[in-house]
């Protein structure tokens, strides 16, 4: 049978793997955005301030960034099948930290007191742990569902399958708000974090069953395993679709533009995502006087548009290479087409004062081109670098993500307090949204710029 054959005739088992990691990126976005819904409350109950609150956020970002750098390394030496497990165990058990957080924060400052340094107050030295041991878990998510995605799907459907598993994180953004306060009203804080985060134990079950790389997955149709390869022969270039043994360093990965490009796209991007799910319960408190339960509907509302994006974008780059495009050609048309949408967040301020839908909405189309971006800035790394590098590569742009995370998180952590100490915190939310809506153009400008055409890296 021809690899061009129909998709729906060859099988469909790819869309399994699929499902898989659109439930893994589900459980990471729940166990991630519980701390951000109670953190009005725990803002209130342990008397942090918006810059204690900042730090807790940014010691997962800043975890979060190197461990994703040494992540795709040790995903592509080790398989998708045993990372992604070992990355699911630690971070569920990150998850159910917080809820010991002030024990934890008693004996660390117990150390502390030892060794003559400085106390930290219970309550941020327990969650930081906590949010560190998180992020290190959750930094193999990213690198592994991609290196799966590239795995299992040819390059024309990656994309697209990378939008649909992405769209896990709109989801789990999306039942967070709807669980959690309910939880937190029956059994408390504690046991939120509890249930929450032992749900990755159920998944990792489904995994071990259902995975296998395609070369040794019995459920696989000969048919589908050649539509996946289809791209083993590409201007004149051969791709093996196994790993050949050839060792290569992280530093031969920075010789190529096409890393510095994905980077960059991260550092600019990411920390938008960041500051939308870390921030957004904390502006419509301070804004609007909400309390936890209020924010169930605005924010299911907001997420839920986020899924559109994120599918969408992830479909958008197939109407160009159905007209002809390089697989990158037509991303890149995409992604500038995506990149306008998040200017119109600019208008959430000025407008905010009619009703708090307004900054809801419009914050809610610029998180959803935020996915559109996510789901093809991703794929950027799988048409161009071979499999065996691609969780490497992508652990390094999630490195430059993470870090421009921590940026945006402390700015905004001290231009709300700066400007909440004056009166004026709008100003505050004004700057980091007008932030947030030039990051795009700008990452795509950068990109363009440092990989002008297609270039497939065929000397790794």
């Amino acid at each position: 049978m021809s690899t061009t054959s129909s998709p729906h005739s060859i099988g469909k088992y790819r869309w399994t793997i699929c499902a898989l990691l659109f439930f893994a990126t589900t459980i990471n976005y729940l166990d991630r955005q519980v701390l951000s819904l109670l953190a009005p409350d725990l803002s209130k109950e342990f008397g942090w301030t918006n810059s204690d609150y900042a730090n807790i956020t940014a010691a997962f970002q800043f975890v979060y960034a190197i461990s994703m750098l040494f992540a795709g390394r040790f995903i592509d030496r080790i398989g998708t099948k045993k990372a992604f497990v070992l990355a699911i165990s630690i971070w569920s058990l990150g998850a159910i930290m917080h809820a010991f957080a002030l024990a934890f924060g008693s004996a660390i400052n117990t150390i502390f007191t030892t060794v003559g340094l400085a106390v930290v107050p219970v309550s941020i030295a327990g969650f930081m742990l906590s949010r560190a041991v998180l992020a290190l878990g959750e930094a193999g998510n990213f690198p592994a569902a991609i290196k799966a995605t590239a795995e299992y799907f040819p390059k024309k459907e990656r994309s697209f399958a990378t939008g649909i598993f992405n769209s896990g994180a709109n989801i789990g953004a999306v039942l967070a708000p709807i669980t959690v306060p309910m939880i937190a009203d029956a059994w408390g804080w504690q046991a939120t974090f509890i249930i929450i985060g032992a749900i990755g134990f159920l998944w990792m079950g489904a995994w071990m069953i259902f995975y296998d790389k395609p070369e040794q997955q019995k459920r696989l149709s000969t048919a589908e395993l050649a539509y996946i390869n289809q791209d083993q022969v590409r201007d004149g270039v051969i791709e093996n679709t196994q790993d050949d043994g050839k060792k290569f360093s992280w530093f031969q990965l920075l010789h190529y533009r096409q890393t510095w490009a994905f980077a960059f796209g991260k550092f600019m991007t990411d920390g938008v995502w960041w500051f939308f799910l870390f921030w957004l319960p904390k502006y419509l408190a301070a804004q609007y006087g909400m309390k936890t339960t209020d924010f169930v509907f605005p924010l299911a509302v907001l997420y839920s548009m986020t899924m559109v994006g994120s599918i969408g974008g992830g479909w958008l780059p197939t109407y160009f290479i159905n007209r002809g495009d390089a697989p990158y050609d037509g991303r890149m048309k995409a992604m500038l087409m995506i990149a306008v949408v998040p200017l119109v967040v600019l208008l959430a301020q000025p407008f905010g004062y009619i009703s708090f839908w307004v900054p809801v909405i419009l914050i809610g189309i610029g998180a959803s081109a935020h996915q559109a971006w996510s789901a093809n800035i991703f794929t950027t790394v799988s048409d161009m670098f071979p499999k065996k590098a691609v969780a490497s590569v992508v652990g390094i742009g999630g490195m430059a993500g993470g870090l421009g995370g921590v940026l945006i998180t402390k700015l905004g952590g001290w231009l709300f307090d700066y400007y909440g100490s004056q009166g004026q915190l709008q100003t505050g939310y004004t700057i980091m949204f007008a932030i947030c809506a030039l990051a795009y153009l700008t990452a795509w400008a950068v990109m363009k710029t440092l990989v002008p055409k297609y270039k497939l890296i065929s000397d790794l």
